[in-house]
């Protein structure tokens, strides 16, 4: 059994209106998509995605959504966090591929991550938000050589006017053809492009993320209908192939006592 390891904040950053990163130095190295359990002393411990690793040091872009978050955006740099992983599957690549990522929210971290590893692939960015503001390492990506960055907002504010699902549809319909796409964020969006992925039989991998209490798959907080499998060993990176087998994608999930929650 892991016990968290207990870590200095090396910095901070105000990364957009709701969302922070957090740097510290973690000895284990990590893969994008993997994930992490959060330590507050006090407070809870909260599965969080990884949003870089350079080999020393991770970064973990937060909103302050709940209670945890918040606290977590009250720390300071030299306040301490307990951590432990790093758990779960990752995406995968070859190089030469064509790729679409289409992240939302925070899942600008982990594909932004893994488009600086690929550098041997041609990545079409769809970087999705309600507003300018809150496009998550927009200036990082647009930077990457081999990235086009096709950003898009609800309010027309950046990029396209109108959501990543479409601006990528679009594209697909030019006649553009992807050898794998790689989707993170609100499960209704990666619901939408596990369909239309499925329908044009594309490649696709999803991060499909459930209350991840143990880390371990003991606790069964994370299972998923009709499976049974756990989404901390299993996943929560999981082809589209088993992403279509699993009921509760794209419906509902359960909170950390296993109540239904519908999207």
């Amino acid at each position: 059994m892991d016990f968290p390891l207990v870590v200095k904040i090396k910095k901070i950053k105000q990364e957009t209106p709701q969302t922070k990163s957090f740097v510290f130095e973690y000895p284990k190295r990590a893969k994008p998509g993997q994930f992490v359990n959060i330590w507050l002393p006090g407070v809870n411990e909260r599965p969080m995605s990884i949003s870089f690793d350079d080999g020393k040091n991770y970064t973990l872009a937060i909103a302050a959504a709940g209670e945890s978050t918040r606290q977590m955006h009250a720390l300071r740099v030299e306040d301490k966090i307990g951590i432990r992983g790093p758990y779960g599957t990752h995406y995968q690549w070859k190089d030469g591929q064509r790729i679409a990522m289409l992240p939302g929210g925070y899942g600008a971290g982990p594909t932004y991550w893994m488009a600086t590893l690929a550098t041997k692939c041609k990545i079409d960015f769809f970087l999705g938000a309600r507003d300018k503001s809150l496009l998550l390492f927009a200036d990082k990506i647009k930077k990457l050589k081999n990235v086009r960055f096709l950003p898009s907002t609800n309010d027309g504010s950046a990029g396209v006017k109108g959501f990543n699902v479409e601006c990528w549809m679009q594209e697909m319909e030019r006649g553009v053809k992807y050898d794998s796409v790689i989707t993170i964020g609100p499960e209704l969006m990666m619901y939408a492009v596990s369909k239309q992925c499925a329908k044009r039989k594309v490649p696709c991998q999803l991060s499909i993320e459930r209350y991840m209490k143990c880390a371990f798959g003991i606790c069964g907080n994370c299972c998923v209908d009709d499976l049974g499998i756990t989404m901390c060993q299993q996943g929560p990176v999981v082809d589209n192939t088993l992403a279509g087998k699993i009921a509760e994608f794209g419906q509902y999930h359960r909170d950390d006592v296993g109540r239904k929650k519908e999207f």
